[in-house]
């Protein structure tokens, strides 16, 4: 197989790119399933699947990745997250589940959702995508990101980050009037 394993350099730093998206992403997630910073998880996983959603962005907008080999090669067992999306529900309890629209375009109907399901399904995407490319298989990994990010991860992320900007909202603005008032007040009296 030629040194550039069937992608062209735009492609193989896109790779690249994509796969250190991922890995600070399986990092951010693992940091506040272990409860590390609770009091700054909810803004760290903001970023995290914002970065993330940018990157998929990118895969999306891209023409179809087609893999070098025409099968999946086994890079490997995948690693099991059920650990981390308990322990992601344990962290985000009170907050975790929600209800969303399930396709706008096609229908008003409901379902529920949980954050931690959200983050730890696109960890599990992510990750055999990582696997891919940390065994030398770069086109596989576009052709995995890009397929599961179009097909489940994509869709997950923009739920995840919908809930996660809507946590961050209510508890910067759901504040008590006299405390917003004060606020008010010191901000315009203060020479800075």
């Amino acid at each position: 197989m030629s040194e550039n394993h069937g992608l062209d350099a735009d492609l193989l730093v896109l790779a690249t790119a994509t796969a250190g998206v991922a890995e600070r992403f399986l990092d951010t997630v693992r940091e506040v399933a272990a409860g590390v910073s609770p009091d700054s998880s909810i803004p760290l996983l903001l970023l995290a699947v914002s970065d993330l959603s940018a990157a998929g962005a990118r895969l999306g907008a891209i023409v179809d990745i087609v893999p070098a080999e025409r099968f999946e090669p086994d890079d490997g067992p995948e690693g099991d997250l059920e650990p981390l999306r308990v322990s992601l529900a344990n962290v985000l309890e009170g907050i975790d589940e929600y209800t969303e629209v399930v396709d706008p375009l096609v229908s008003p109907e409901v379902s529920a959702g949980a954050l931690s399901n959200d983050l730890s399904d696109i960890a599990q995407a992510l990750s055999v995508g990582l696997a891919h490319h940390r065994a030398g298989n770069p086109s596989e990994a576009l052709w995995w990101w890009q397929f599961s990010y179009l097909s489940a991860w994509g869709e997950r992320a923009a739920s995840a980050m919908r809930i996660l900007l809507s946590l961050i909202s209510h508890l910067r603005l759901d504040v008590d009037d006299d405390v917003a008032g004060e606020a008010e007040f010191d901000a315009l009296h203060t020479g800075g």
